[in-house]
């Protein structure tokens, strides 16, 4: 089911109630094991910290939403859109199990070692259901990019989010969850700053 009325709340309350949803492009369908959340412009470590622009429109577009972005210039990440319109929130999709499709998911993902790998990873997810940047705005209940929530909430970890710089990196942003013991879900990094010249 596709239930936009719970979507329209705060991407901290609705990242947990995605684990366990499906996302289905074409014949490849994954189930969301790991997901983060990011709240907006109260949130260092979100792309609308500093407000509305042309990059991070459909985060303040209706929930529901697909949005793509580049990560590091070369990977594509997926957020679902969350929260009232107006207000930028999302979740972003890091981890999942192929459930069906997993033939074109392996021909997408040649490089991984088994099929755990296939979609651990956000840039991972992207690659194996076949999401790109143009997939940004979509509406994933009648779009290309389909979401179908879960029909009860799983067991879940928090921590924090991985690979997240600064003030809104830490134990101060516990807002990565997970299906704690499901081998599909990422390794937790630790942000690095980049050493200067």
């Amino acid at each position: 089911m596709f239930d936009r009325e719970l979507l329209q709340r705060p991407a901290t309350e609705v990242a947990p109630l995605l684990l366990g949803a499906r996302v289905s492009v074409g014949d490849v369908t994954v189930r969301l094991t790991e997901v983060e959340a990011y709240l907006g412009e109260q949130d260092p470590g979100s792309h609308a910290f500093r407000g509305p622009g042309r990059r991070n429109a459909v985060m303040y577009g209706e929930p529901g939403s697909l949005y793509t972005y580049f990560s590091y210039g070369m990977h594509v990440c997926a957020n679902v859109v969350t929260g009232e319109l107006g207000t930028a929130s999302a979740v972003l999709m890091r981890a999942g199990e192929i459930l069906a499709g997993i033939e074109t998911a392996r021909s997408r993902r040649g490089t991984s070692r088994t099929d755990a790998d296939l979609a651990r990873g956000p840039a991972r997810l992207c690659v194996a259901l076949g999401i790109t940047l143009a997939d940004g705005g979509l509406d994933l209940q009648s779009g290309r990019v389909r979401l179908e929530l879960p029909d009860r909430v799983e067991a879940f970890a928090t921590g924090p989010r991985t690979g997240v710089s600064g003030a809104g990196g830490g134990e101060d942003y516990p807002w990565r969850f997970w299906i704690p013991g499901d081998r599909t879900v990422s390794r937790y990094l630790q942000h690095k700053p980049k050493k200067g010249p």
